[in-house]
């Protein structure tokens, strides 16, 4: 069904967020219809007819959800793309390789081992002798204490009495340091990503290849994953479910300086 006869605006005399108004009061539906057929919150649903890109995030969230809109009221998806402003996503640009010859690649190879050894030598040599260097003084003392006579104790009091109990010490055994925990996000395809740390800085914020991202749980302050159903978080290899944050196949939460992940809030 195309909605654009019925609202009667040529395309490029209205913008965007005025068709998709137009569409939705000619076929009858509140905003809270659109909102519950495209599983949106209504503050996105007026964004969108509003142009208020910045509440929607990144702009292939809002290019996705002008699409979802202008489908869902029969619109023609490209104008109402071109309308709008946002710039798609340009995609990465391959960088061309250049040609290595075989016995230059052998050159390479062979250099870098070299470089390896030169410094694996200038680090284990000065602590070989760091750590043997006590082992041959002991050694020195123990040899020329063989020629110093053993002079036995006059104070009698001063041996070891094999009736005195032994008494076990108490001290508390230091315990081994504990560990952050680890984030670790597992993306099956490309998707937009965007991690904020504690202290209000951005850790990451931009399209991520399919691949393993680790963050450190303490330093993380609140995740945006776009493309959430290609995506897999786990807190120190326990998987975690992202539903309960998700909308739109957008997943917002904050994260506890534990790791656990609790609700965003806007």
């Amino acid at each position: 069904m195309n909605m654009q006869g019925d609202v009667g605006i040529p395309e490029g005399a209205a913008g965007c967020g005025r068709r998709l108004r137009d569409a939705r009061e000619a076929a009858g539906l509140s905003i809270v219809e659109v909102g519950a057929r495209l599983k949106m919150p209504v503050r996105v649903v007026e964004s969108l007819e509003q142009e208020d890109w910045s509440r929607l995030g990144a702009p292939v969230f809002v290019r996705g959800q002008l699409r979802s809109y202008s489908r869902l009221l029969g619109l023609t998806t490209e104008p109402i793309m071109t309308a709008s402003g946002v710039a798609p996503v340009a995609p990465a640009e391959l960088q061309p390789r250049t040609y290595t010859t075989p016995m230059r690649h052998l050159a390479e190879q062979a250099s870098r081992r070299l470089v390896y050894v030169v410094i694996t030598i200038a680090i284990v040599v000065p602590v070989w002798m760091m750590t043997t260097r006590p082992q041959l003084e002991q050694v020195a003392a123990r040899t020329a204490s063989l020629d110093v006579p053993v002079q036995q104790s006059s104070n009698p009091r001063a041996d070891a009495d094999p009736t005195r109990p032994l008494v076990a010490s108490l001290a508390p055994v230091p315990s081994s340091q504990s560990t952050s925990p680890l984030l670790s996000l597992t993306l099956d395809a490309q998707s937009w990503v965007q991690v904020m740390a504690t202290d209000g800085s951005t850790l990451e914020s931009g399209m991520l290849e399919a691949g393993r991202h680790d963050y450190p749980a303490d330093q993380v302050a609140r995740m945006v994953i776009g493309n959430v159903s290609a995506a897999q978080l786990r807190r120190n290899g326990e998987l975690q479910d992202l539903a309960a944050f998700q909308h739109a196949n957008v997943a917002r939460f904050t994260v506890s300086s534990d790791g656990r992940l609790q609700p965003a809030v806007d």
